[in-house]
């Protein structure tokens, strides 16, 4: 089992619109970075352990917890030309673009911000904290169990 950072602006998707979907459940789709594809294809896994982070806001924070509930499989919004992600060199045969489902577990009592995490010497070495827009990240256990702390997880 992994844990990840997965980035999302709430205008365009919150954790609050995760826990308001069926079963707090829903693909992670949109994803347009060759990295980040990466890890959503060959990576993440069922069983992950995910941090949501609000990004794109005046404090930007790390503000729930998530399973991933279905592996990497081909992204369908890159097929549909209607759709903002839509990719004209993606087809069904060969797929670009991928995404996991993941669950919305619970909210942290505390979101952790930006600027708590840039203050921990123990997270100094995490990709959001040393210029990457990357928005799947990975994290390492102590990174995870220091987060979730911060968060008012024991």
């Amino acid at each position: 089992m992994r844990c990840w950072l997965f980035k999302s602006e709430p205008s365009c998707f919150s954790f609050q619109d995760l826990l308001a979907c069926p079963h707090a459940t829903e693909h992670w789709d949109g994803v347009r970075n060759f990295q980040a594809r990466n890890f959503l294809r060959d990576a993440i896994k069922i069983g992950d352990r995910v941090l949501f982070y609000h990004s794109s806001v005046p404090e930007p924070a790390i503000v729930g917890i998530c399973t991933v509930t279905r592996e990497g499989y081909p992204d369908h919004t890159a097929l549909d030309p209607s759709n903002e992600h839509f990719d004209p060199k993606a087809t069904a045969e060969r797929p670009i673009w991928y995404m996991v489902d993941v669950r919305a577990d619970l909210p942290l009592p505390r979101p952790v911000p930006l600027a708590v995490i840039r203050a921990h010497p123990l997270l100094a070495t995490m990709p959001l904290l040393n210029r990457s827009r990357l928005s799947i990240q990975p994290v390492t256990e102590q990174q995870y169990q220091i987060l979730a702390q911060l968060g008012g997880l024991s």
